[in-house]
């Protein structure tokens, strides 16, 4: 059976200062958010994932989001280096959790910026965005690690959203899946399906045709439903508020010795 293991992190008790920008701010209710993120650890579990808790920041509102402090391709992890200053502290724990489960590690050295959630990996292809927080430098030193490992990196446009995997994700067939307000140039990925909501954008592959999906996006549920997919709905309400995502919430790790 390979092995599936994610990385977590628990929601700061400060959440509800954590970045926006490109949305309205609301009220967020830290309780709730904390009752939806063990809910969401639970899915992962309840699908054979082994979830492996980073060591908490509570002083780093947005630090739950914690795909962005790190870049996994097979058993190499890129610790990240926020394009935020404020989540520069983030990175410290989950280089720590890595490092014991035995990945090699490299880092994005300044002046480089890079998010995690500005890479969507596809096979061997890493998808980079260039936007507001991941920087050319940052898509330079990323290519230089994993190029040498097999990898192609794919540099794209991102600016009507956060990251890149705001916009998209993709299916486990390869397909990209994206809401086309929130993409700037759809063409550059060979397969793409158009879903009608914001949050349908983002999908966890979970195994099999399983995707966990935000419970905002019934509609592009459905649309994934007809296509023969499995979609396992969790509310992440609060942490939409702030930009965040299914996605956002966890780093997946797979066949890390393979």
């Amino acid at each position: 059976m390979p092995s599936k293991k994610a990385l977590v992190r628990r929601p700061s008790p400060r959440l509800a200062e954590g970045l926006v920008t490109h949305i309205e701010r609301e009220k967020v209710d830290a309780d709730l958010a904390v009752e939806q993120w063990e809910a969401y650890v639970q899915a992962l579990q309840a699908h054979g994932w082994q979830t492996v808790e980073v060591d908490p920041e509570d002083d780093c509102p947005d630090s739950v989001f914690v795909e962005d402090t790190v870049v996994m391709f097979r058993n190499v992890a890129l610790i990240a280096r926020p394009g935020a200053d404020s989540r520069r502290e983030e990175t410290t724990g989950v280089e720590e959790a890595v490092a014991r489960l035995g990945c090699s590690v490299n880092w994005i050295w300044e002046p480089g910026t890079l998010d995690g959630g500005d890479v969507l990996k596809i096979d061997d292809t890493l998808y980079v965005g260039r936007g507001g927080r991941t920087n050319a430098a940052g898509v330079q030193q990323l290519r230089a690690v994993f190029e040498p490992l097999g990898a192609r990196v794919v540099a794209v446009p991102v600016s009507k959203a956060l990251h890149l995997k705001s916009a998209v994700t993709a299916l486990p067939d390869g397909t990209v899946i994206g809401h086309i307000p929130n993409v700037d140039r759809p063409s550059l990925f060979p397969r793409f399906l158009s879903v009608p909501e914001d949050s349908g954008a983002h999908v966890v592959l979970l195994g099999g045709e399983k995707l966990l999906m935000a419970a905002s996006a019934p509609k592009s549920a459905e649309l994934l439903a007809d296509l023969g997919f499995e979609p396992v709905l969790v509310d992440i309400s609060e942490f939409e508020k702030l930009e965040g995502c299914v996605t956002c919430l966890s780093v997946r790790l797979r066949d890390l010795y393979a």
